[in-house]
């Protein structure tokens, strides 16, 4: 999981070039590996302030990347646009990764990446109360949905840490969607990459607060972290966190969004396989439907919401 640019680009006819191609490859198997890195990352590390100094240090670097690239006038922004950055950078990253870190520590990576796959329903959930009206398709595959998180979160499925921390990914989930949609209602900096360097910066701080309360530095043992958990954090550092957000927003001003957007039912699968693959993570019945499930009823939403997308475009105006 990442955060979501405020790019609003057209989804006319584009051609899928080979950079478009590529860059949806980026991002699916990147995107897709996040939840298997930081399963490995919080393996020996405390999740919040792990995630916490992660998007400090992409912060740091994407801010580093934006000033010697753009100038600083790249950075300029009203403080309504800050605070609307600040707001997103605490339900994204805090609310999202921060609390999938957290699951991930008793979930499996490939079930975690499951139930977030749902996001885009719950999206399409709080758009409706805010008075949006989905399509007939659109509610049909949101009940869909709802019954493959259903078959995720049957009774007893938690395992030997019970339901909670499955509740506590569908919180994430539910927090990453209110942040997806008040990033599409409220002002935000002109910069997509301005936008996520303070959504990093905030989201950051606030987990390696949150941690210090928690007492997580007293779990903090440098020298018995295992190689592997130092090489995850590094990749959600830099693979994670810049090359495949960088690749997104260079995704969705160059392809449809409809096209860019399926990241959300191929990311679950790729999170599942490589969790059976590098973890041995069990691939059951309830995680092979449900997923099924979900992906179908995610893909139905995003390919019915292009097409009502494209019809508004091509009314006269």
């Amino acid at each position: 999981m990442t955060t979501t640019p405020d790019t609003r680009p057209a989804t006319g006819s584009r051609a899928v070039s080979p950079g478009v191609v590529g860059a949806l490859l980026v991002v699916y198997v990147v995107w897709g590996s996040t939840y298997l890195a930081i399963k490995y990352t919080v393996a020996d590390l405390p999740p919040l302030l792990a995630m916490g100094f992660r998007f400090l240090l992409a912060g740091s670097l994407l801010l580093a990347i934006v000033v010697a690239t753009r100038g600083r006038q790249a950075l300029r922004m009203t403080l309504r646009q800050a605070g609307t950055a600040v707001a997103c950078g605490l339900l994204l990253l805090v609310g999202g990764n921060g609390l999938v870190a957290v699951a991930e520590q008793y979930v499996d990576s490939g079930l975690a990446a499951l139930l977030i796959a749902a996001t885009p329903l719950w999206v399409v959930v709080l758009r409706a109360l805010l008075g949006d009206r989905p399509a007939a398709s659109t509610v049909g595959g949101l009940l869909v949905g709802i019954v493959g998180v259903a078959v995720l979160l049957r009774p007893g499925f938690g395992g030997a840490h019970g339901i909670g921390p499955l509740l506590l990914v569908c919180l994430s989930s539910l927090l990453w969607s209110i942040g997806t949609v008040l990033a599409t209602r409220r002002p935000l900096p002109k910069d997509p990459f301005a936008t996520t360097v303070v959504e990093m910066a905030a989201g950051g701080l606030t987990m390696v607060v949150l941690g210090s309360i928690g007492g997580e530095w007293g779990r903090v043992d440098l020298g018995a972290v295992d190689a592997s958990s130092w090489l995850a954090f590094g990749y959600l550092v830099v693979v994670g966190s810049l090359v495949a957000y960088s690749a997104y927003v260079w995704l969705l001003a160059h392809a449809p969004v409809s096209l860019a957007t399926t990241y959300a039912y191929v990311n679950p699968a790729v999170a599942v396989a490589l969790g059976a693959l590098f973890l041995g993570e069990p691939l059951s019945t309830p995680v092979l439907v449900g997923g099924a499930v979900i992906i179908v009823a995610v893909a139905v939403v995003i390919s019915t919401e292009a097409r009502s997308l494209r019809r508004q475009q091509q009314l006269p105006t």
